[in-house]
């Protein structure tokens, strides 16, 4: 039976892990309302741009003359880009497990293909280095402070790749935001572009060739789908962390519960051992 002074040791330790895990809960509550805030801005955006996408590509294929552009080019995917966007911290409960689980399982199900990676986030970078995988990329630190240049960097060089026909295809896992208490984990295809159909039928009279405005579209598309995922995924970051740092908090509580009453116990224990020996002290004088 552990001894007075170790129990209060734990509870006095377990304690101070508490303290810890509701600051980070409250910093982690501070940091996603700003971050949930960006990334809600940003959906009409992307919205935005899709529509008009749709109503340039739509002018553009009435043209016999129009080329085809190299980001639309549908080719057998033998060589594919993973874009896996973590985060660079952990205690987030499954936030980054989830998301790497869903990965390796794409990168199970097409082994027999030439696959590559371009790693967003200290978490997934650490796991796929580890496994020896082929890396064309590496970004980390980004979360801090989600910047458009970061994603336009990441950007060209994955539009570089897959105009050059390094690559094939290329496809994005991100966790995006959908409430405080799970995220929505997610893969998709950003490239070649599969180009949305336009739902309405107006006929718009463009000052350029309809072919120049897709030709600069599309790249800009490329972009905006980058930092949507980055500004959705740290979001989903600090949504999670807060989730699991309240449930430590919480489960903290309970274990410091149990341990005062075990406490209790044995100083009860203690004290009436101590009665019975002086009892027993009396009666063997007496």
């Amino acid at each position: 039976m552990p001894s007075l002074i170790d129990i209060r040791r734990r509870v006095r330790s377990v304690k101070n892990t508490q303290q810890i895990t509701k600051a980070m809960k409250m910093v982690s509550a501070a940091k996603l309302r700003r971050a949930q805030e960006r990334a809600i801005a940003a959906r009409p955006y992307s919205a935005m741009l899709q529509r008009i996408l749709a109503n340039v590509a739509e002018a553009a294929s009435q043209d016999p003359d129009a080329g085809a552009n190299p980001l639309l080019a549908v080719r057998p995917e033998n060589r594919i880009l993973l874009v896996v966007m973590t985060a660079d911290r952990g205690l987030a409960g499954g936030f980054n497990a989830n998301l790497i689980k869903l990965a390796a399982r794409f990168a199970d199900e097409h082994r027999a293909k030439e696959l590559s990676y371009e790693l967003i986030g200290r978490k997934g970078r650490d796991f796929f280095r580890r496994r020896a995988k082929t890396i064309h990329g590496e970004h980390t630190d980004l979360f801090r402070n989600v910047r458009y240049e970061d994603a336009e960097k990441i950007a060209n060089a994955i539009i570089e790749r897959f105009a050059a026909g390094t690559v094939d295809s290329v496809y994005l896992f991100v966790n995006e935001f959908k409430s405080v208490m799970a995220p929505n984990v997610t893969s998709r295809r950003i490239l070649p572009i599969e180009v949305p159909k336009s739902q309405t039928s107006v006929d718009y009279i463009y000052e350029q060739k309809p072919e120049e405005l897709l030709g600069s579209l599309l790249p800009q598309y490329v972009k905006v789908q980058i930092y949507r995922a980055l500004v959705e995924s740290a979001a989903a970051e600090h949504a999670a962390r807060m989730t699991a740092m309240d449930a430590a908090s919480s489960n903290a509580a309970d274990v410091i519960d149990k341990l005062t009453l075990y406490m209790n116990r044995v100083r009860q224990a203690s004290i009436t051992r101590e009665i019975i020996e002086i009892v027993s002290g009396a009666a063997a004088l007496g």
